[in-house]
């Protein structure tokens, strides 16, 4: 661990895990940028898009650029709780025959947890993740277990092919800091990785951070200052969703079911923290706070019918909060 973690340090950070990402990831910038603004931040990420879009890729080359304990588990109709969170077994001492039981670990130890295909598993076992993703920890027959530190879950989902799928709750989505997007690449983009991936070279990432140093950061993160005037904004723009309060736009009410909460104020504040400290600076600025409202906001408001009759999407109402709701000077 270098002697001191620090924004000119995380800058550094961040230029080096993005070289060693891009050598296997191929276009996705705003993606990449988006999933280590909320890593650094501590924060969990939901990542949807369409199939062959390098979702799993990206996290599971996030593991040894971060030096960091990785699990996958693929989420199926027939995972149930216990298969993710652990078990308890009854284990006899073969000395004195005395029998206990014994706590057996899950996949969801280990410090980044990839929740591969979230929406295919009942809410049972998508429930299973609330404690973790929240407390970090497990809690089984009265007995705490804590996570490793840090810990980040990553799930991906896929936007259509909806059949037999369970869709996330409310409460299980805001346990997210950010929804990010990743559509298709472009025409130059994929005929690159259609050189690359029939190739038989094969590239062996270089771990930059550790996990002792991405949890320190987060300290020097959660250090970075946010301007009054600033916090008041993404308070009123937050407000602003809320369709059944008096502080909603008046195409919030005709459009949105249910806004977002104060989960959605704090997530902001922090992400825009996390975007402050990786380019180098300890004050966020209002270019930061618009950088992270899309992923923030978009799976915290609900449309209504009159909205995907009028075929509006989420992102094209957050673009007119953005635009009603002034911005400080």
């Amino acid at each position: 661990m270098p002697a001191t973690v620090d924004v000119g340090y995380l800058k550094e950070a961040r230029g080096k895990i993005i070289q060693e990402l891009k050598r296997i990831i191929i276009g996705h910038d705003t993606a990449i940028d988006q999933l280590l603004t909320a890593f650094f931040a501590g924060g969990h990420c939901l990542i949807t898009g369409v199939p062959g879009a390098a979702k799993t890729l990206m996290i599971t080359s996030l593991a040894p650029i971060m030096k960091l304990d990785f699990k996958r588990i693929q989420f199926t109709p027939d995972l149930m709780p216990a298969d993710i969170t652990g078990t308890e077994i009854l284990e006899e001492d073969r000395t004195t025959g005395h029998r206990e039981l014994k706590f057996v670990r899950g996949p969801l130890f280990a410090n980044i947890v990839m929740a591969d295909e979230i929406n295919r598993t009942p809410p049972k076992t998508q429930a299973a993740l609330l404690e973790a993703m929240q407390e970090k920890q497990i809690t089984m027959s009265g007995q705490t277990y804590p996570l490793p530190k840090p810990f980040f879950v990553l799930a991906t989902q896929i936007p259509f092919e909806q059949e037999g799928t369970y869709p996330l709750p409310e409460a299980q989505q805001d346990r997210f800091m950010f929804n990010i997007m990743m559509p298709y690449n472009t025409e130059d983009e994929e005929v690159t990785i259609v050189q690359n991936a029939t190739g038989a070279k094969q590239i062996e990432l270089k771990p930059v951070i550790s996990g002792e140093e991405l949890f320190a950061a987060q300290s020097v993160i959660r250090d970075v200052q946010v301007p009054s005037n600033l916090a008041g904004y993404i308070v009123d723009l937050v407000a602003a969703t809320r369709a059944g309060e008096p502080t909603a736009a008046d195409f919030a009410k005709e459009y949105i079911a249910w806004g977002a909460g104060l989960r959605a104020s704090q997530n902001i504040v922090l992400a825009a923290k996390s975007k402050a400290a990786l380019r180098g600076a300890t004050t966020v600025t209002l270019d930061d706070i618009k950088a992270v409202i899309v992923p923030v906001l978009r799976h915290r408001i609900g449309l209504n019918f009159r909205a995907e009759v009028d075929k509006v999407t989420v992102e094209s109402l957050i673009d007119r909060l953005v635009k009603h709701v002034p911005a400080p000077k």
